[in-house]
């Protein structure tokens, strides 16, 4: 008797995670469903044999040391993509001269998240992998379980593995940000970032209390006496087991419904509630998929359409003054919030004065923002509405924004930027503060600009030698920062004291000297002290580095407040780890371009590989780019790389040209 009712109580849940999860539509009440849950939880712990592993109280998490790499099933390919319709057009022109003129196509919405592949045995969720480098994943299986929309046990005793992409919606990430913002803790970039970072937690209870989704979007059966023909109606099938599929998929007759679809989801895809990057279209026949097979990277009977960078429109409510760390004053307008790719924008550079002007940008002024790179909003234009030229123009300001300061504004010769006299000015000084504590300089965690401005207005810190003279209990001092997030923030922070030589040169804001720059005076004199004893002469001998950066780089290490400040750092225990030296010249004279997400190195990672073989980076392909690293989603680098016949790596390739030397 209690194994039926257990069984009972696990069936009516599991529906009703359907219902709620999956469908959005919820059959009972918070209570009824709690007390069902309840009654569950109780009967298990009073009856632990009966305990299994499709049971919805198995969705609690626990700690893992690290993820185990496991080798897929079946491979997960990546997909060729297009920025423009002609060449939708003509991929579907290759597959009618082959296949006839009646060729259907479906069409689903390409959701910007993480990739993972779900395996069930009889009905029953038993392993769940990252797409990694679509040959070996990360078994993430208990980190999964916690995912409410996906099912631990489907409708139907089948077994299947499926694909889809884990998200997290728009205003589970904007409420994500808010609460760490408040606690002092990292913000994410992005809904992505912030799906994959919780989908990749060490402790799965963390996992739990995210608000994570999912869209399933391919499936492969094992044990079906009639799978489905068609790409629509394994989509169909698997909404029928249980899982979550898109409800804005579309079957289309040919390319120009397709192309009717994309251009549809284009203006429409901001009143969505999830990140969405583009359509996914692929050939709907499963006979047809098969025949077309695979290249070395994507099927051919699939595509996808990007969508372009998308833009919104808003009104300046005001127009703000900032100070950098080099004490460059920039605009930014204040903008009415809108949702634009992903994100509430409330702020856009103007970056410059000339830029203001050439705009002719005013406040109350109706204006088209976008995202540069997808990531920084910036003004793109004006809509004139009538009243744009009744509105007085933005003049020049003539003392620094910064209340505590006030000096007066100076252009230097030869830049259009406007800059503050000032050398103590505390605006600039907590730029520099925060460039220090920056991913760019020593990648201090959790010490963002909130936090480094509560510091400087409780008198904690003034300079960037202050922050290894915090403790816990001065930390504790600032709002909502309670013993655990302190002891975060301090652990943080003296785990900075031995970065790179070539990451604490950069943090120094030495004028002119960049990420590049300082790259090559590490290599040049492997350790700080060797540094600061360079002569204007060594300095200037170094390619790339040139006379008037050689005497600003020398006039910094022998102008007695940097000295005092470098002397003072060295006291508290900041002594940046001797640069290491390339390990081999095989890679001297390539330069290459990465584009995508590697499976298992960040970008920088990879930067560091090439670098530490005499290899350099670009930002952009040319004729002149000898390799390019692609991963998972590469952009339009890797069209423009086939275009031009560059030798495209994945990441195993490019480590096999270096394993011998490594």
């Amino acid at each position: 008797m209690v194994l039926d009712r257990i069984n009972f109580l696990k069936d009516e849940i599991n529906k009703h995670n359907y219902k709620y999860y999956v469908e959005d539509n919820p059959s009972i009440s918070d209570f009824d469903y709690d007390m069902l849950f309840k009654e569950l939880q109780s009967l298990e712990e009073q009856h632990p044999e009966y305990k299994t592993p499709d049971s919805p109280t198995q969705r609690v998490g626990s700690i893992s040391e690290r993820f185990f790499p496991q080798q897929h099933k079946y491979r997960l390919y990546s997909l060729d993509n297009t920025y423009n319709y002609e060449d939708l057009e003509s991929w579907y022109k290759k597959i009618t001269d082959e296949y006839g003129s009646d060729v259907e196509l479906v069409c689903e919405l390409k959701i910007d998240g993480l990739a993972i592949a779900l395996t069930y045995e009889n009905g029953l969720f038993t392993t769940g992998l990252t797409r990694g480098d679509g040959i070996t994943g990360e078994n993430i299986t208990t980190n999964l379980k916690t995912v409410k929309a996906i099912p631990l046990k489907l409708f139907e005793d089948v077994s299947v593995e499926v694909r889809g992409e884990i998200y997290m919606p728009k205003t589970s990430f904007i409420k994500l940000n808010e609460e760490n913002t408040a606690k002092g803790e990292k913000t994410f970039a992005n809904p992505r970032n912030a799906a994959a970072g919780s989908i990749r937690q060490l402790d799965s209870t963390i996992t739990a209390k995210r608000d994570l989704s999912i869209w399933t979007y391919s499936s492969t059966f094992e044990n079906l006496k009639n799978p489905p023909e068609t790409h629509y109606e394994s989509l169909m099938y698997l909404k029928k087991l249980g899982f979550k599929v898109n409800p804005n998929i579309r079957l289309c007759k040919n390319v120009k419904e397709a192309i009717a679809y994309c251009q549809e989801w284009e203006n429409k895809r901001s009143e969505l509630n999830y990140a969405t990057d583009g359509v996914v279209i692929k050939v709907n026949k499963i006979a047809i998929q098969e025949d077309m097979g695979y290249t070395a990277r994507a099927p051919k009977w699939a595509t996808a359409f990007k969508f372009p960078p998308e833009e919104a429109t808003t009104t300046v409510l005001d127009i703000e003054l900032g100070v950098g760390k080099t004490g460059a004053i920039t605009p930014v307008a204040k903008l009415e919030p809108v949702l634009l790719a992903g994100s509430t924008v409330s702020r856009a550079s103007l970056h410059n004065f000339d830029e203001v002007w050439r705009l002719d940008v005013r406040i109350g002024d109706t204006v088209v923002i976008k995202k540069a790179a997808e990531i920084i909003p910036k003004v793109i234009r004006v809509v004139d509405d009538g009243l744009h030229k009744r509105r007085p123009r933005y003049g020049l300001p003539a003392k620094c924004p910064d209340p505590e300061c006030g000096a007066p504004l100076e252009f230097r010769e030869g830049e259009v930027c406007l800059y503050c006299t000032n050398p103590d000015c505390p605006a600039q000084m907590r730029a520099k503060i925060e460039f220090w504590a920056s991913s760019d300089a020593m990648d201090i965690d959790f010490v963002g600009p909130a936090i480094i401005e509560q510091m400087f207005k409780k008198k904690l810190i003034s300079s960037p030698a202050d922050l290894y003279k915090l403790t816990t209990d001065d930390l504790m001092k600032l709002d909502l920062v309670k013993e655990k997030s302190a002891t975060n923030l301090y652990t943080a922070i003296q785990g900075s004291k031995h970065r790179p030589l070539k990451r604490f040169l950069t943090a120094l804001c030495i004028k002119n000297v960049g990420k590049e720059t300082s790259e090559l005076l590490a290599n040049e004199f492997g350790t700080l002290d060797r540094l600061r004893e360079a002569t204007p002469k060594e300095l200037e001998a170094i390619s790339g580095l040139g006379a008037k950066m050689a005497q600003e780089t020398y006039d910094f290490f022998h102008n007695p407040k940097n000295i005092e400040m470098l002397d003072t750092l060295k006291a508290l225990g900041v002594e940046p780890a001797a640069q290491e030296l390339p390990k081999s010249d095989i890679l001297k004279g390539k330069t290459f371009v990465l584009t995508g997400t590697l499976p298992h190195m960040s970008r920088d990672e990879a930067s560091e590989k090439i670098k530490m073989f005499g290899g350099k980076t670009g930002s952009s392909v040319t004729r002149n780019t000898s390799y390019v690293l692609a991963g998972a989603n590469p952009g339009s680098k890797l069209d423009k790389a086939q275009k031009l016949g560059i030798i495209i790596l994945t990441e195993d390739e490019f480590l096999e040209m270096i394993k011998e030397q490594e």
